[in-house]
């Protein structure tokens, strides 16, 4: 065989070669193929809201209480709302109170001054805060107690839920209770709840309802 045969058989393994290695690359590529698809869709979400106010009815919260006999009591009017979207439950009330120790926590003997009680009442219907009568079912939400005991937030007992944008009318009773001092010669005893004044800080929570899933 000749240089020139030898040399085109060279040439024509070379071309062969490389023709394989071509193949080979697209088996290889062809080897990892595949189905591919796509869908696509939208949906938007809101984050609802609780939102919780409190207005006057008649006198309310506006109107200082003043010149208490043992005795006494004054009923003030207010209305809650649930301004959220979220339905509210859990509600409670916790007063803050500063000034005269004998109106804010009870003595103990020898003292025995008694001091002012708060007590909540709501409304199924409307008050009337002219005559303080409810159109509908009365409910006790607290009952009577000491100012030192809202120091802590004091749960209401009937009022579960409460729908978005609802309203909760409550009487709020504010008592001095019935109690005997005796005052000598003009001069009132140490310890006594005559001429004492308390501020109040009324700060009333609710909480979101209960969590909920929801299939659709």
């Amino acid at each position: 065989m000749n240089q020139d045969s030898k040399r085109g058989g060279g040439i024509r393994l070379a071309l062969i070669g490389a023709i394989g290695a071509s193949l080979m690359t697209v088996a290889g590529v062809g080897a990892f193929a595949g189905l591919n698809a796509t869908a696509s869709a939208s949906n938007s979400v809101d984050a609802g809201t609780l939102k919780l106010t409190s207005t006057n009815k008649g006198a309310g919260f506006s109107q200082a209480v003043s010149n208490l006999a043992p005795g006494d009591t004054v009923n003030r009017y207010v209305t809650l709302t649930n301004g959220g979207t979220l339905s509210a439950k859990s509600f409670s009330l916790r007063i803050t109170s500063t000034g005269t120790a004998t109106l804010i926590t009870n003595g103990t003997a020898p003292a025995t001054n008694k001091a002012i009680t708060v007590t909540v009442n709501s409304c199924t219907g409307t008050w009337t805060a002219a005559t303080g009568v409810c159109s509908g079912t009365t409910n006790t939400e607290i009952a009577a107690a000491p100012l030192s005991t809202f120091g802590t937030a004091q749960s209401f007992a009937n009022t579960t839920t409460l729908a978005s944008l609802a309203d909760l009318p409550l009487q709020i009773q504010i008592k001095l209770p019935d109690q005997d001092e005796t005052t000598v010669d003009g001069v009132v005893p140490a310890v006594t709840v005559q001429g004492g004044s308390v501020d109040l800080d009324y700060l009333f929570f609710e909480a979101q309802r209960t969590v909920a899933t929801t299939n659709s």
